[in-house]
């Protein structure tokens, strides 16, 4: 299939006409306003440093309801150990950066580019992006990042400095969403250390529409979280 090239205006294609790996389109920019339209659609960019930018839609996509959250048993007694204190919101930019400083052993360098860096951080000022980090004696072990919107958090990246302490972070974020009434974590493509969460594969058509009916309720992030 033709991968379309964006328009100065906010426009998308429909995730429909994405290749058979989820590649939709190419350039555009990382407005606040491009980067929310494209989460409602079910579309999120995707590039290396030194490349145009990617958006993409993949099919199937990987997602789980925070009230099917899997916490194993190992995990269950770290959390009760409370080795790892967790927060919300407290330090988004050192998070994002140190996801853009995790290494993958399938990517050469980082996706989180300093371009990306700077556009979820004016999203967190805005009051969409969120972080939630984990501690262990007064330092940040590990933490994640993503988009809220409505009722979906979409994950973007997750770090770690100390053994389940990005694991810890995910259970608690999971059990808040369950506690606000999320419907939805968008895990966007399937990983093993999603898949131990309970992280399911689903037909695109299908995660659309639920997509859909989520993203237009009231933005049912709160502040102040439980923790």
């Amino acid at each position: 299939m033709a991968v379309y090239r964006l328009p100065k205006e906010l426009e998308f294609p429909s995730p429909a006409h994405a290749d058979s790996d989820g590649l939709l389109a190419i350039g555009g920019d990382l407005s606040p306003k491009r980067l929310l339209k494209a989460y409602r659609l079910g579309i999120f960019p995707w590039y290396n440093a030194g490349e145009p930018i990617y958006w993409w839609s993949p099919d199937p996509r990987s997602i789980i309801a925070p009230s099917n959250v899997h916490i194993s048993q190992r995990l269950a007694r770290v959390i009760r150990s409370k080795r790892f204190t967790i927060s919300y919101d407290t330090v988004f930019d050192t998070v994002i950066e140190q996801c853009a400083q995790s290494r993958r052993t399938s990517q050469k360098g980082t996706w989180i580019t300093p371009a990306m860096q700077e556009a979820y951080s004016t999203l967190h000022l805005m009051g969409n992006a969120h972080s939630i980090e984990s501690w262990n004696d007064g330092k940040l072990a590990g933490g994640l990042y993503g988009i809220s919107i409505g009722g979906v958090f979409f994950g973007e990246s997750m770090f770690s400095h100390q053994t389940d302490a990005s694991k810890v972070a995910f259970a608690s974020l999971a059990q808040q969403l369950h506690l606000w009434g999320f419907d939805l974590i968008d895990c966007q493509i399937h990983s093993k250390h999603l898949a131990q969460f309970g992280a399911q594969p689903l037909p695109r058509e299908l995660f659309l529409k639920q997509l859909a009916a989520s993203v237009n309720q009231p933005d049912r992030w709160m502040k102040n979280p439980s923790g």
